[in-house]
């Protein structure tokens, strides 16, 4: 502020300041305008970035989604050539094989797909007719595996018998544990008795301390050993009764009902319950069979009840053992029986394939059978015919020429895409000298042997197109784009969704509602998509088919932008703000 405005308020004070504070500055802000307006400006500025920092979600990451949707994809290998400066084509075919049939001659007008020789077909027929009961035995092996209903009844598949023996040993399982609470509850009350009841006469005298007595009565002095028998054989009831209380009251609440995972679990706890009885009942025996030893060594004639003891000691051990034995047994079933469903899982899939396999190789043979029939490739004129019945013809070789009125346009090809192009392809074609003209032709040959040339093999491929356009003239460049597969009405997804984990495919998916947003635009999300494993097919340079693990509509991930980029080009777009005749600001 100006000085004159400075000396204007010094010296005042209480309601004449301010009144004359208040004049003073509406003289000011009249006297200054520019600068009172960018004051304000700045306030209103400093607010609103204020509200936009309290309500940013710069710190999360955006996400742009599209949805998955039925459509065609249409994949094309691109090479670049020149058109033919002739318009004959040598007519080759692609098997070896004896000529048994040539149904033309030199001068002959032929239509396009016209016979033009017949090689045998004894061999192809064979091999259709092979390929084809392979794939029947395919099939036949891929149906009984998922189940099939004859007219003689129904056959369960593999994963329904393994769901079945499955259900059976969770039943048998209950059965197991049934059967060791019938017993149980005995031996532990048993254990007791014979551990802590007073049977010997000494009034309040256990009889786990009556042993440790009778042992250093025997010896005439203290006897570690006997005490460790004995804390031992009290430690090793104390921790099995408490997991018998446990595991009974969890028994008595479950039911043949309960679900699998209720039922296994109750079977793990039984086994490890029967165990901690099993080394109980042992740790008894020990204490015992030490008391008898030691007497009987000092010719001490030990109390008649410990045979007895042992004797019961041993039945329990018997039925414990039983007992751990049958719940292992069933515990090993019911983990067999649930990777067997696991495995036929696999085992469904494997024979898919092979049933694709077949069905594969049962398209070969019909191709190569297909290809024992030589046919013009356009329609024209035979020039020569240098083949006749019975000769032998090797794949590659020339039976006959052909002249067309058509052109033909000759492009390069590396080995990679040489080996995704087959005859009668479609193919389109553009030229560099007539821009908006196009044509559209089909594959007629391809190089058998490729030219190599500093270490990289090419092919040539032939296409034979009609030229509407007379200013298509021979020699010209020529672009072409071949028409290698079409799939229609197949889900499809952009190529940026999909993602590769080694030989695995996956896309990235929201659980829940997504922001509804335009197309393109992105959304931000704390919580990141989960990974969606898709099986894929075709792709071309923008879109990829989904074979399974996605329907029509799911939204998948198609663009990640992380906090850092955002909070980048935000400060691009706000930096450097420069007012005039205020100091300061970024630069």
């Amino acid at each position: 502020m100006s000085v004159e405005f400075t000396r204007a308020i010094v010296g005042m004070s209480g309601k004449v300041w301010r009144s004359r504070f208040v004049t003073a500055m509406k003289t000011y802000a009249a006297a200054h305008r520019v600068i009172t307006a960018v004051v304000l400006a700045l306030a209103v500025f400093g607010g609103y970035r204020a509200y936009t920092a309290l309500t940013s979600t710069a710190g999360e990451t955006q996400y742009v989604t599209a949805a998955a949707a039925k459509g065609t994809i249409v994949v094309s290998i691109t090479g670049s050539g020149q058109v033919s400066v002739l318009n004959q084509v040598d007519v080759k075919p692609k098997v070896s094989g004896d000529v048994v049939y040539v149904g033309v001659k030199n001068g002959q007008e032929v239509r396009q797909g016209a016979l033009i020789a017949q090689l045998d077909t004894s061999d192809a027929v064979k091999a259709v007719s092979d390929a084809q009961v392979s794939l029947d035995q395919a099939n036949l092996t891929l149906e009984k595996m998922k189940g099939l209903t004859t007219d003689e009844g129904t056959i369960r598949g593999d994963r329904q018998k393994a769901a079945d023996e499955l259900a059976k040993s969770y039943d048998s399982g209950f059965n197991a544990v049934s059967n060791a609470f019938l017993d149980l509850p005995g031996i532990v009350t048993g254990l007791y008795d014979l551990m802590y009841a007073s049977s010997f006469g000494t009034a309040g005298q256990w009889n786990i301390d009556y042993y440790v007595n009778g042992v250093q009565n025997a010896l005439g002095q203290y006897s570690s050993e006997a005490y460790a028998f004995r804390n031992g054989a009290d430690a090793a009831y104390r921790a099995a009764r408490e997991a018998y209380d446990k595991n009974f009251s969890d028994y008595k609440a479950a039911s043949r009902f309960s679900d699998n995972q209720a039922i296994e679990s109750m079977i793990d706890q039984t086994y490890d319950t029967t165990k901690l009885i099993a080394e109980a009942v042992k740790s008894a025996n020990n204490l015992i069979q030490f008391y008898k030893d030691r007497l009987t060594e000092y010719n001490v004639k030990p109390n008649a009840l410990a045979d007895t003891y042992l004797s019961q000691l041993s039945a329990y051990t018997g039925k414990t053992n039983t007992h751990l034995s049958n719940l292992l047994s069933i515990r090993d079933t019911i983990r067999s029986n649930k990777e067997t469903i696991i495995n036929t899982g696999f085992n469904l899939s494997d024979q898919k394939i092979q049933v694709a396999k077949a069905e594969n190789t049962l398209a070969d043979a019909k191709q190569k059978l297909a290809e024992c029939s030589i046919r013009a490739p356009f329609t024209g004129v035979i020039a020569k015919v240098d083949v006749q019945k019975g000769d032998t013809v090797s794949s590659g070789a020339a039976v006959a020429t052909i002249i067309t009125a058509q052109h033909i346009a000759k492009i390069t090809l590396n080995e990679v895409d040489a080996a995704k192009v087959k005859l009668g392809q479609k193919v389109t074609l553009t030229f560099d000298a007539v821009p908006d003209a196009s044509a559209v032709g089909e594959v007629t040959d391809i190089d058998t042997l490729g030219t190599v040339s500093q270490g990289v093999v090419s092919y040539a491929v032939e296409i034979a197109f009609s030229a509407g356009d007379a200013r298509i003239k021979p020699g010209m460049s020529v672009s072409a784009a071949i028409v290698t597969g079409v799939k229609q009405d197949v889900l499809t997804v952009p190529v940026s969704a999909v993602k590769f984990r080694g030989d695995a495919s996956y896309v990235e998916v929201f659980d829940g509602t997504v922001p509804s947003v335009a197309n393109g635009q992105s959304f931000p999300s704390a919580v990141p998509p989960r990974e969606q494993a898709v099986e894929t097919g075709i792709s071309n340079d923008t879109e990829t088919e989904i074979v399974s693990g996605l329907k029509e509509g799911d939204l998948v991930v198609v663009r990640e932008i992380s906090p850092a980029t955002s909070q980048t080009q935000s400060a691009q777009g706000v930096g450097g703000i420069k007012i005039p005749g205020i100091g300061g600001g970024g630069r």
